[in-house]
Parts: structure tokens; C-alpha cells; sequence
């Protein structure tokens, strides 16, 4: 009798034990799943696609970046999905864009799949888009005003030989700007250019000028901006 009561007892704490070793994993796994959920797997796989960057012209003097060769707070969208909060630096010689990696090398991302992304530099927001082709005008480019028109403004930068001592290289940069117009882009440096570019409405923008006393200045892109906007409202 007590050799069949003690084999009862030992039945039943195998039983108990397995089936607490089985909620135990099950909660294990649940909990595993939560702290790493398949959607940010895929997220994090998505923005760091690209390749490791290396410097290929620390002989040059100055830098390739734009506003500073330290990496700036961002945001960056990728493939329909933005990503805030991101450090980048935009190497305008190369148009490319990079970011730091929690190794300590620095990612190159894949061009094809950026849509845009944005940097804060001295309490300011530069908004940039990433333009296939349009009418010889390609990668990225600044968004300084969107309406009916837009301004873009392209920042480069080109390398001058021999530039320093007649010994070094040096870096120096170009900014161009593109006023895009009923679907026409039109490379824009002054006031003469701007006008031009108006047709009916020149006389009209042209007096707006004088009396608003608007200065336009190719070193100053958003000089453009009044005179752009005035355009527009007046071609609603």
C-alpha cells in the first residue's frame, strides 16, 4: 500500500515539474518577442543597408561636408519609413549620405533607397529631397520654398589642385539654385535671371520688387524666396 502511494507521489511531481518547465519556456519566448519585435528587426536592417565609408581625401584640405564635418541631428526616410533622431553627415563632394555605427565605423547608405532626410544645423531645419532626373538636375538637393514653384538650392563641393602653399588640395564649395516653374527647372543666380523668367508677370514682379525694396543676392538663395511666393499668388 505505501509502495503504490509513493509511486502516485512521484507521478504527479513529474507531472508538475514539466509543466512548469513548459510555461517557464513559453514565457521566456514571450517575453524574448516583445523586447524584439520583428518590425524593428526589418527597421534597423533598412537603414543600415548600405556600405562602410572610408575617407579617401584626408590629404585634401578642408573637408567634403556640408555646415560641418561633425554628424548633425536628423531625420531620414528610407523606403517610405522615417527614422528621427538620426545622426548624419552629408559628404557633398560625393552626394552621399552617412551615419555612425554603434561598431564605430561610419555607413555609407544606399542612395536608391533614401527619399529624403533633413539636418538641423544652428537651430535651423534644412529639408532635402532626393531628385532622380529632372531636366539635368540630380541627387539631393535643398528645399528652400515649395509652393506652386519651388526653390531648390544644390549645394557642391569641387576640389582645387595645388590650391594651398602651391603643395595641397583644398576643398571649396559651389551652391547652385533651380527655380522650378509649370514643370520647367530654370538655373537661377540673379535678379536678371529670376526675371527672365517670368514672361506677362515681369512688370508686375518688378514694380513688387522696387516697392518692397527686395534685395536678391546669388550668396543668399533665400534672397529669392518674397519675389518666388509674390509669383505665386498672383497665378492662382
Amino acid at each position: 500500500m505505501n509502495k503504490i502511494l509513493f509511486l502516485i507521489i512521484l507521478i504527479l511531481n513529474f507531472f508538475i515539474i514539466n509543466y512548469n518547465i513548459i510555461a517557464f519556456s513559453y514565457n521566456l519566448e514571450s517575453s524574448c518577442f516583445i523586447e524584439t519585435p520583428h518590425d524593428t528587426i526589418i527597421e534597423n536592417q533598412l537603414l543600415l543597408n548600405g556600405r562602410v565609408w572610408r575617407n579617401l581625401y584626408y590629404m585634401v584640405r578642408e573637408d567634403q561636408f556640408l555646415f560641418s564635418k561633425e554628424f548633425l541631428t536628423g531625420s531620414l526616410t528610407m523606403n517610405g519609413k522615417t527614422f528621427n533622431n538620426i545622426k548624419i553627415r552629408y559628404d557633398i563632394y560625393k552626394d552621399e549620405i552617412l551615419t555612425p555605427m554603434d561598431s564605430g565605423g561610419i555607413l555609407q547608405l544606399n542612395k536608391e533607397m533614401v527619399d529624403s532626410f533633413s539636418i538641423l544645423f544652428r537651430n535651423r531645419a534644412y529639408q532635402f529631397v532626393k531628385v532622380d532626373s529632372l531636366q539635368g538636375l540630380k541627387g539631393y538637393v535643398h528645399v528652400l520654398y515649395k509652393g506652386k514653384s519651388a526653390l531648390f538650392v544644390k549645394y557642391i563641393k569641387k576640389i582645387e589642385l595645388l590650391a594651398v602653399e602651391s603643395k595641397y588640395d583644398e576643398f571649396y564649395q559651389v551652391n547652385q539654385s533651380y527655380f522650378l516653374k509649370n514643370n520647367t527647372l530654370y538655373q537661377i543666380s540673379s535678379k536678371k535671371d529670376l526675371l527672365m523668367v517670368f514672361d506677362k508677370d515681369k512688370p508686375q514682379i518688378k514694380d513688387f520688387i522696387k516697392k518692397n525694396k527686395i534685395e536678391i543676392s546669388k550668396s543668399i538663395p533665400e534672397s529669392f524666396i518674397p519675389v518666388i511666393r509674390y509669383y505665386d499668388t498672383i497665378n492662382q
